[in-house]
């Protein structure tokens, strides 16, 4: 459904004499299957929203080839935009209208009849659950109701593909949940979710496949569990009461410790072979150094360790 090679886009900062040129993404390769949710995982500044934005024909590509539900990103941006949806990370709903006038006006705009537009608008009413206060001013909406307009407005035509700039960025835990549970519905529906986040357990949940982005190129793509199998081992983290740098040095000469690393934040974490049996060495091993335990935990692999691997650096500290 969407297919990318060597795309690229580069921007001008800065005064004309003192400009600089930032590559925001830079050779970009992607497939996206039909029906499915892609996630596209990235710390802020790595190209996701500039990436979105080219495939949905709002910037044009500076290089490569980008093909969108069977049409040509650079000769056919007309027929592209007929078959997306795109939903703004920043939102597209009025203050001083309502959900309803929203969605008729959208249908409209694509084409369909005012009959038509308003029985389109009932329906994605009822869909995301918005029909008890649909004519209602969208300023009096709460953020997680006010996003749901914005998902409503950006599928009300029946796209084939559907564009998703951090669609729960901003939200409460219970309104995220509920928006996950739409983006699956709409994927039960047949439709193709292409969705920017840079949470990782959205990715985790939600997604099909993933790819992580670093620096305007992929770093990594499948889905979650084969990313996280590519991980061999078990991570430990650790906190010590001080002398953090000792801990690390003493724990990396250990035969069950693969890499040890002193962390932004101030913590340990610790590249094990096996979780179990490494546990009790590096409790001993600080013990026998003088350095004292604060806490101590095991985990599996996760995307951020994927990053991790990938980038040198955690996503989330990014």
């Amino acid at each position: 459904m969407i297919e990318t090679r060597d795309l690229r886009k580069s921007f001008r900062t800065g005064r004309r004499r003192s400009s600089t040129t930032v590559e925001a993404v830079t050779g970009l390769d992607l497939t996206v299957a039909a029906g499915e949710i892609f996630g596209f995982l990235g710390p802020n500044g790595a190209g996701k929203t500039t990436t979105l934005r080219m495939l949905a024909t709002l910037l044009p590509p500076d290089g490569g080839d980008a093909v969108v539900a069977g049409a040509d990103l650079r000769t056919a941006p007309g027929q592209v935009r007929r078959s997306i949806g795109y939903v703004a990370q920043g939102g597209g709903t009025w203050d001083d209208v309502t959900a309803r006038e929203e969605l008729v006006l959208q249908a409209r705009m694509f084409g369909s009849s005012r009959a038509e537009a308003r029985q389109r608008a009932a329906e994605a009413l009822d869909a995301f659950d918005l029909a008890d206060y649909a004519d209602r001013h969208c300023r009096t909406y709460s953020g997680g109701q006010r996003r749901r307009v914005d998902i409503a407005l950006g599928v009300v035509h029946r796209p084939t593909v559907l564009f998703l700039d951090e669609p729960t960025s901003g939200l409460d835990p219970q309104s995220r949940a509920h928006m996950w549970d739409e983006i699956r519905r709409l994927r039960a529906d047949g439709m193709t979710v292409f969705l920017t986040t840079h949470y990782l357990d959205e990715a985790d949940a939600l997604c099909d496949r993933i790819a992580i982005i670093d620096g305007g190129r992929t770093v990594a793509e499948g889905t979650p569990a084969e990313l996280k199998r590519q991980i061999a081992g078990e991570v430990v983290t650790l906190e010590v009461a001080d002398h953090p740098a000792k801990a690390a040095e003493v724990l990396a000469g250990l035969e069950c410790v693969r890499s040890a690393e002193v962390r932004e934040a101030g913590d340990l974490r610790l590249a094990v072979d096996a979780g179990e049996t490494a546990m009790p060495r590096i409790m001993r091993a600080l013990a026998d150094v003088g350095v004292e335990l604060a806490t101590i935990e095991l985990h599996r692999p996760t995307l951020d360790d994927v990053f991790l691997t990938r980038t040198g650096r955690s996503l989330r500290e990014s």
